[in-house]
Protein backbone atom coordinates (compact mmCIF):
# COMPACT_ATOMS: atom_id res chain seq x y z
CA UNK A 1 0.00 0.00 0.00
CA UNK A 2 1.52 3.78 -0.28
CA UNK A 3 3.57 4.46 2.45
CA UNK A 4 1.51 7.69 3.00
CA UNK A 5 -1.21 5.51 4.43
CA UNK A 6 -1.03 4.75 8.14
CA UNK A 7 -1.82 1.45 9.41
CA UNK A 8 -4.82 2.99 11.16
CA UNK A 9 -6.12 4.13 7.47
CA UNK A 10 -5.23 0.60 6.05
CA UNK A 11 -7.39 -1.18 8.86
CA UNK A 12 -10.23 1.29 8.51
CA UNK A 13 -10.48 0.42 4.60
CA UNK A 14 -10.57 -3.46 5.88
CA UNK A 15 -13.37 -3.04 7.70
CA UNK A 16 -15.12 -0.22 7.73
CA UNK A 17 -17.55 -0.21 4.28
CA UNK A 18 -18.81 3.23 4.72
CA UNK A 19 -18.25 5.69 2.38
CA UNK A 20 -17.21 8.20 4.88
CA UNK A 21 -14.43 5.93 4.79
CA UNK A 22 -14.10 6.28 1.66
CA UNK A 23 -13.93 9.83 1.50
CA UNK A 24 -10.87 10.27 3.80
CA UNK A 25 -9.27 8.28 2.30
CA UNK A 26 -9.87 10.04 -1.04
CA UNK A 27 -8.72 12.80 0.52
CA UNK A 28 -6.03 12.17 2.47
CA UNK A 29 -4.51 10.76 -1.00
CA UNK A 30 -5.60 13.50 -3.00
CA UNK A 31 -3.96 16.03 -0.77
CA UNK A 32 -0.67 14.06 -0.50
CA UNK A 33 -0.97 13.76 -4.78
CA UNK A 34 -0.93 17.15 -4.69
CA UNK A 35 1.73 17.98 -2.71
CA UNK A 36 3.85 15.83 -5.00
CA UNK A 37 5.48 13.97 -2.06
CA UNK A 38 5.00 10.36 -4.12
CA UNK A 39 7.55 8.41 -5.73
CA UNK A 40 7.11 7.64 -9.53
CA UNK A 41 5.38 3.96 -8.13
CA UNK A 42 3.65 5.59 -5.33
CA UNK A 43 1.95 8.24 -7.79
CA UNK A 44 1.07 5.17 -10.03
CA UNK A 45 -0.77 3.44 -7.33
CA UNK A 46 -2.55 6.42 -6.34
CA UNK A 47 -3.80 7.14 -9.90
CA UNK A 48 -5.18 3.57 -10.08
CA UNK A 49 -7.06 4.24 -6.61
CA UNK A 50 -8.14 7.46 -8.10
CA UNK A 51 -9.62 5.84 -11.15
CA UNK A 52 -11.51 3.59 -8.90
CA UNK A 53 -12.89 6.35 -6.64
CA UNK A 54 -14.21 8.10 -9.60
CA UNK A 55 -16.75 5.44 -10.54
CA UNK A 56 -18.02 4.60 -6.44
CA UNK A 57 -21.13 4.73 -6.22
CA UNK A 58 -21.16 7.26 -3.33
CA UNK A 59 -21.69 10.70 -4.56
CA UNK A 60 -19.69 11.96 -1.28
CA UNK A 61 -16.95 10.05 -2.10
CA UNK A 62 -16.41 11.45 -5.60
CA UNK A 63 -16.99 14.38 -4.57
CA UNK A 64 -13.63 14.61 -1.90
CA UNK A 65 -11.78 13.52 -4.85
CA UNK A 66 -12.65 16.23 -7.25
CA UNK A 67 -12.26 18.99 -4.35
CA UNK A 68 -9.12 17.77 -3.51
CA UNK A 69 -7.86 17.26 -7.05
CA UNK A 70 -9.26 20.24 -8.88
CA UNK A 71 -5.93 22.40 -8.06
CA UNK A 72 -4.01 19.42 -9.65
CA UNK A 73 -2.91 20.23 -13.21
CA UNK A 74 -1.29 17.22 -13.67
CA UNK A 75 -3.58 14.65 -13.38
CA UNK A 76 -5.12 12.26 -16.33
CA UNK A 77 -7.32 13.45 -18.48
CA UNK A 78 -10.10 10.62 -18.51
CA UNK A 79 -9.91 11.01 -14.58
CA UNK A 80 -10.49 14.66 -14.88
CA UNK A 81 -12.84 14.56 -17.71
CA UNK A 82 -14.98 11.55 -15.38
CA UNK A 83 -15.20 14.43 -12.66
CA UNK A 84 -16.12 17.27 -14.94
CA UNK A 85 -19.27 14.94 -16.33
CA UNK A 86 -20.34 14.03 -12.92
CA UNK A 87 -23.19 15.20 -11.17
CA UNK A 88 -22.86 18.87 -10.47
CA UNK A 89 -22.17 18.71 -6.94
CA UNK A 90 -18.87 16.89 -7.91
CA UNK A 91 -18.54 18.63 -10.73
CA UNK A 92 -18.96 22.49 -10.92
CA UNK A 93 -16.29 22.95 -8.19
CA UNK A 94 -14.04 20.53 -10.26
CA UNK A 95 -14.82 22.71 -13.82
CA UNK A 96 -14.82 25.72 -12.21
CA UNK A 97 -10.91 25.60 -11.48
CA UNK A 98 -9.27 22.49 -13.12
CA UNK A 99 -6.47 23.77 -15.06
CA UNK A 100 -6.15 19.43 -15.79
CA UNK A 101 -8.67 20.35 -18.75
CA UNK A 102 -7.53 21.67 -22.10
CA UNK A 103 -9.76 24.44 -23.76
CA UNK A 104 -10.49 21.35 -26.52
CA UNK A 105 -11.71 19.97 -23.08
CA UNK A 106 -14.11 22.35 -21.73
CA UNK A 107 -15.33 22.90 -25.25
CA UNK A 108 -16.41 18.98 -25.66
CA UNK A 109 -17.84 19.32 -22.17
CA UNK A 110 -19.69 22.82 -23.19
CA UNK A 111 -21.61 20.99 -26.30
CA UNK A 112 -22.58 18.23 -23.84
CA UNK A 113 -23.50 19.27 -20.57
CA UNK A 114 -26.37 21.65 -19.22
CA UNK A 115 -26.72 25.12 -17.83
CA UNK A 116 -25.01 24.50 -14.47
CA UNK A 117 -21.94 22.95 -15.40
CA UNK A 118 -21.53 25.83 -18.81
CA UNK A 119 -22.00 28.38 -16.21
CA UNK A 120 -19.40 26.82 -14.12
CA UNK A 121 -17.15 26.52 -16.97
CA UNK A 122 -17.77 30.83 -17.46
CA UNK A 123 -16.87 31.16 -14.37
CA UNK A 124 -12.94 30.07 -14.57
CA UNK A 125 -10.23 32.61 -14.33
CA UNK A 126 -9.16 33.71 -18.02
CA UNK A 127 -11.67 31.68 -20.13
CA UNK A 128 -9.99 31.57 -23.41
CA UNK A 129 -11.60 33.54 -26.50
CA UNK A 130 -12.70 29.58 -28.05
CA UNK A 131 -14.09 28.97 -25.05
CA UNK A 132 -16.14 31.72 -25.06
CA UNK A 133 -17.45 31.40 -28.57
CA UNK A 134 -18.50 27.85 -27.29
CA UNK A 135 -20.17 29.34 -24.70
CA UNK A 136 -21.80 32.22 -26.13
CA UNK A 137 -22.85 29.60 -29.43
CA UNK A 138 -25.00 27.47 -27.07
CA UNK A 139 -25.29 28.45 -23.54
CA UNK A 140 -28.45 29.84 -22.56
CA UNK A 141 -28.99 33.67 -21.24
CA UNK A 142 -27.97 32.70 -17.80
CA UNK A 143 -24.51 31.11 -19.11
CA UNK A 144 -23.76 34.19 -21.61
CA UNK A 145 -24.50 36.56 -18.89
CA UNK A 146 -21.87 34.92 -16.74
CA UNK A 147 -19.36 34.68 -19.48
CA UNK A 148 -19.65 38.17 -20.14
CA UNK A 149 -19.48 39.23 -15.85
CA UNK A 150 -16.35 37.37 -15.93
CA UNK A 151 -14.06 40.28 -16.35
CA UNK A 152 -11.03 38.19 -17.17
CA UNK A 153 -12.60 35.90 -19.57
CA UNK A 154 -11.00 36.59 -23.32
CA UNK A 155 -14.28 37.56 -25.31
CA UNK A 156 -13.74 38.29 -29.06
CA UNK A 157 -15.42 41.78 -30.95
CA UNK A 158 -17.27 38.56 -33.13
CA UNK A 159 -18.31 36.96 -29.38
CA UNK A 160 -19.84 40.11 -28.11
CA UNK A 161 -21.62 40.65 -31.70
CA UNK A 162 -23.02 36.83 -31.82
CA UNK A 163 -23.95 37.53 -27.88
CA UNK A 164 -26.00 40.07 -28.64
CA UNK A 165 -27.72 38.29 -31.86
CA UNK A 166 -28.81 35.24 -29.80
CA UNK A 167 -30.13 37.99 -27.08
CA UNK A 168 -31.52 40.97 -28.75
CA UNK A 169 -33.90 41.45 -26.19
CA UNK A 170 -32.21 40.16 -23.10
CA UNK A 171 -31.46 43.60 -20.35
CA UNK A 172 -29.62 40.94 -19.08
CA UNK A 173 -27.23 39.59 -21.37
CA UNK A 174 -26.71 43.58 -22.60
CA UNK A 175 -26.22 44.86 -19.23
CA UNK A 176 -22.64 42.28 -18.96
CA UNK A 177 -21.73 43.20 -22.29
CA UNK A 178 -21.72 46.91 -21.34
CA UNK A 179 -19.82 46.67 -18.30
CA UNK A 180 -17.18 44.66 -19.57
CA UNK A 181 -13.37 46.42 -19.81
CA UNK A 182 -12.31 47.78 -22.94
CA UNK A 183 -15.26 47.28 -24.89
CA UNK A 184 -14.88 48.31 -28.56
CA UNK A 185 -16.47 51.33 -29.59
CA UNK A 186 -19.01 50.24 -32.09
CA UNK A 187 -20.20 47.50 -29.90
CA UNK A 188 -21.62 50.45 -27.40
CA UNK A 189 -22.91 52.24 -30.14
CA UNK A 190 -24.71 49.11 -30.97
CA UNK A 191 -25.86 48.87 -27.37
CA UNK A 192 -27.29 52.21 -27.36
CA UNK A 193 -29.61 51.73 -30.19
CA UNK A 194 -30.60 48.68 -28.35
CA UNK A 195 -31.37 50.50 -25.48
CA UNK A 196 -33.11 53.31 -27.55
CA UNK A 197 -35.16 50.64 -29.43
CA UNK A 198 -36.63 49.25 -26.07
CA UNK A 199 -37.04 52.87 -24.92
CA UNK A 200 -39.37 53.46 -28.20
CA UNK A 201 -41.24 50.22 -27.47
CA UNK A 202 -42.20 51.41 -23.72
CA UNK A 203 -42.86 54.92 -24.96
CA UNK A 204 -45.08 53.45 -27.72
CA UNK A 205 -47.08 52.45 -24.93
CA UNK A 206 -47.91 55.04 -23.53
CA UNK A 207 -50.28 57.77 -23.92
CA UNK A 208 -49.23 61.01 -23.38
CA UNK A 209 -46.90 61.38 -26.74
CA UNK A 210 -47.62 61.03 -30.26
CA UNK A 211 -45.78 58.55 -32.25
CA UNK A 212 -43.50 61.89 -34.02
CA UNK A 213 -42.51 63.49 -30.46
CA UNK A 214 -41.69 60.25 -29.29
CA UNK A 215 -39.55 59.66 -32.64
CA UNK A 216 -38.16 62.57 -31.99
CA UNK A 217 -37.12 62.07 -28.38
CA UNK A 218 -35.30 58.68 -29.05
CA UNK A 219 -33.21 60.55 -31.65
CA UNK A 220 -32.16 62.90 -28.87
CA UNK A 221 -31.59 60.76 -26.24
CA UNK A 222 -29.99 58.03 -28.99
CA UNK A 223 -27.50 60.74 -30.43
CA UNK A 224 -26.22 61.92 -27.69
CA UNK A 225 -25.50 58.80 -26.02
CA UNK A 226 -24.01 57.65 -29.19
CA UNK A 227 -21.46 60.95 -29.42
CA UNK A 228 -20.71 60.55 -25.39
CA UNK A 229 -18.79 57.29 -26.49
CA UNK A 230 -16.55 59.22 -27.95
CA UNK A 231 -14.80 62.29 -25.95
CA UNK A 232 -11.93 64.00 -27.78
CA UNK A 233 -11.10 65.92 -24.18
CA UNK A 234 -10.18 62.52 -22.63
CA UNK A 235 -8.81 60.34 -25.48
CA UNK A 236 -11.98 58.32 -24.78
CA UNK A 237 -12.93 56.51 -27.66
CA UNK A 238 -12.31 55.88 -31.68
CA UNK A 239 -13.71 58.99 -33.97
CA UNK A 240 -13.32 56.49 -37.08
CA UNK A 241 -14.70 53.46 -35.76
CA UNK A 242 -17.78 54.74 -34.15
CA UNK A 243 -18.47 56.75 -37.13
CA UNK A 244 -17.47 53.56 -39.54
CA UNK A 245 -20.09 51.52 -37.42
CA UNK A 246 -22.58 54.16 -37.59
CA UNK A 247 -22.06 53.91 -41.55
CA UNK A 248 -22.43 50.34 -41.62
CA UNK A 249 -25.37 50.19 -39.35
CA UNK A 250 -27.65 53.00 -41.51
CA UNK A 251 -27.22 55.32 -38.27
CA UNK A 252 -24.53 58.33 -39.94
CA UNK A 253 -26.96 60.81 -39.80
CA UNK A 254 -26.77 64.69 -40.67
CA UNK A 255 -28.77 65.24 -37.49
CA UNK A 256 -25.84 63.56 -35.38
CA UNK A 257 -23.14 65.31 -37.60
CA UNK A 258 -24.89 68.51 -36.83
CA UNK A 259 -25.08 67.58 -33.70
CA UNK A 260 -21.06 66.60 -33.01
CA UNK A 261 -20.39 70.38 -34.03
CA UNK A 262 -22.58 71.94 -32.00
CA UNK A 263 -20.88 70.17 -29.15
CA UNK A 264 -17.28 70.62 -30.21
CA UNK A 265 -16.47 67.22 -31.02
CA UNK A 266 -14.61 67.96 -34.40
CA UNK A 267 -12.85 64.88 -34.09
CA UNK A 268 -16.24 63.09 -35.06
CA UNK A 269 -17.60 65.66 -37.44
CA UNK A 270 -14.24 65.62 -39.69
CA UNK A 271 -14.42 61.90 -39.83
CA UNK A 272 -18.07 61.88 -40.43
CA UNK A 273 -17.63 63.49 -43.45
CA UNK A 274 -14.69 62.21 -44.36
CA UNK A 275 -16.24 59.08 -44.41
CA UNK A 276 -19.31 59.91 -46.47
CA UNK A 277 -17.40 62.51 -48.97
CA UNK A 278 -14.89 59.01 -49.73
CA UNK A 279 -11.66 60.99 -48.84
CA UNK A 280 -9.18 60.59 -47.09
CA UNK A 281 -9.58 62.04 -42.73
CA UNK A 282 -6.51 64.41 -43.23
CA UNK A 283 -8.04 65.88 -46.62
CA UNK A 284 -11.30 66.44 -44.66
CA UNK A 285 -9.16 68.23 -41.74
CA UNK A 286 -7.63 70.78 -44.04
CA UNK A 287 -10.65 71.42 -46.10
CA UNK A 288 -13.20 71.48 -42.92
CA UNK A 289 -10.73 73.86 -41.69
CA UNK A 290 -10.28 76.13 -44.58
CA UNK A 291 -10.29 79.98 -43.41
CA UNK A 292 -12.04 80.90 -46.36
CA UNK A 293 -15.12 78.22 -46.29
CA UNK A 294 -14.99 76.71 -49.75
CA UNK A 295 -13.02 73.91 -48.63
CA UNK A 296 -16.38 73.31 -45.57
CA UNK A 297 -18.82 73.77 -48.27
CA UNK A 298 -17.18 71.54 -50.78
CA UNK A 299 -16.50 68.87 -48.63
CA UNK A 300 -20.08 69.54 -46.83
CA UNK A 301 -21.84 69.15 -50.39
CA UNK A 302 -20.07 66.21 -51.62
CA UNK A 303 -20.87 63.86 -48.22
CA UNK A 304 -24.58 65.02 -49.56
CA UNK A 305 -25.45 66.95 -46.43
CA UNK A 306 -28.48 69.26 -46.95
CA UNK A 307 -27.42 72.50 -48.08
CA UNK A 308 -30.26 74.36 -46.00
CA UNK A 309 -27.68 73.59 -43.21
CA UNK A 310 -24.86 74.66 -44.50
CA UNK A 311 -24.97 78.31 -43.09
CA UNK A 312 -25.35 77.13 -39.75
CA UNK A 313 -22.85 75.38 -40.02
CA UNK A 314 -20.16 77.85 -41.18
CA UNK A 315 -21.61 79.73 -37.70
CA UNK A 316 -20.35 76.23 -35.59
CA UNK A 317 -17.24 76.24 -37.18
CA UNK A 318 -16.68 79.83 -36.45
CA UNK A 319 -17.75 79.64 -32.96
CA UNK A 320 -15.42 76.36 -32.44
CA UNK A 321 -12.57 77.71 -33.55
CA UNK A 322 -13.02 80.88 -31.21
CA UNK A 323 -13.89 78.07 -28.17
CA UNK A 324 -13.01 75.12 -26.55
CA UNK A 325 -13.35 73.02 -23.55
CA UNK A 326 -12.13 74.74 -20.58
CA UNK A 327 -10.99 71.62 -18.73
CA UNK A 328 -13.58 72.35 -15.37
CA UNK A 329 -16.65 69.93 -14.72
CA UNK A 330 -19.54 70.28 -17.12
CA UNK A 331 -16.96 72.09 -19.48
CA UNK A 332 -19.26 70.21 -21.97
CA UNK A 333 -23.06 71.32 -21.14
CA UNK A 334 -21.11 75.14 -20.61
CA UNK A 335 -19.51 74.80 -24.66
CA UNK A 336 -23.45 73.83 -25.56
CA UNK A 337 -24.79 76.65 -24.17
CA UNK A 338 -22.41 78.70 -25.44
CA UNK A 339 -22.34 77.10 -28.55
CA UNK A 340 -26.27 78.43 -28.19
CA UNK A 341 -26.02 81.71 -27.42
CA UNK A 342 -23.60 82.64 -30.15
CA UNK A 343 -25.60 80.62 -33.02
CA UNK A 344 -29.00 82.65 -31.85
CA UNK A 345 -27.21 85.91 -32.18
CA UNK A 346 -25.14 84.52 -35.61
CA UNK A 347 -28.01 82.92 -37.26
CA UNK A 348 -30.60 85.60 -36.44
CA UNK A 349 -29.25 88.45 -37.53
CA UNK A 350 -26.65 88.71 -40.17
CA UNK A 351 -24.99 92.01 -41.03
CA UNK A 352 -28.48 93.07 -43.29
CA UNK A 353 -30.66 92.00 -40.30
CA UNK A 354 -31.52 89.14 -42.01
CA UNK A 355 -31.46 85.66 -41.18
CA UNK A 356 -28.52 83.74 -42.21
CA UNK A 357 -30.65 80.61 -41.89
CA UNK A 358 -34.53 80.00 -42.49
CA UNK A 359 -36.42 79.76 -39.72
CA UNK A 360 -37.59 75.88 -40.24
CA UNK A 361 -34.12 74.97 -40.43
CA UNK A 362 -32.83 77.21 -37.35
CA UNK A 363 -35.45 75.00 -35.17
CA UNK A 364 -33.88 72.36 -36.46
CA UNK A 365 -30.92 73.12 -35.26
CA UNK A 366 -31.93 74.67 -31.76
CA UNK A 367 -33.20 70.93 -31.52
CA UNK A 368 -29.74 69.18 -32.53
CA UNK A 369 -27.92 71.79 -29.99
CA UNK A 370 -29.84 70.31 -27.01
CA UNK A 371 -33.95 70.38 -26.37
CA UNK A 372 -33.94 70.24 -22.57
CA UNK A 373 -37.70 70.81 -22.36
CA UNK A 374 -37.74 67.62 -24.37
CA UNK A 375 -35.37 65.86 -22.62
CA UNK A 376 -37.99 66.56 -19.31
CA UNK A 377 -40.86 65.05 -21.23
CA UNK A 378 -38.74 62.01 -21.57
CA UNK A 379 -38.17 61.47 -18.45
CA UNK A 380 -41.89 62.26 -17.29
CA UNK A 381 -43.04 60.06 -19.94
CA UNK A 382 -40.61 57.13 -18.28
CA UNK A 383 -40.88 57.91 -14.85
Amino acid sequence: MIVSLTKRDVERLLVDPSAEARADTARKIAEDFQDKTFTPEQREMALQIFEIMARDAEVRVRQALAEHLKECADIPRDIAMALARDVDAVAIPFLEVSKALSDEDLIEIIRSVGEAKQCAVARREAVSSSVSEALVMVGNERVVTTLMSNRTAEVSEETLELALDRFPESDAVSTSVTRRPGLPVHIAERLVNMVSENLKRHLAGTQSLSSDVTSDLIIQVRERATLGLVDPRFGIGDAEQLVRSLEENGRLSGSIILRSLCIGDLSFFEAALARLAKVPLINAQILVHDETHRGLQAIWEKAGMPESLYPAVVVGMEVAGEMGYDGEAHDRERFRRRMLERVLTQCESGESGELKIDEENLEYLLRKLGDVSGENTLRRAVN
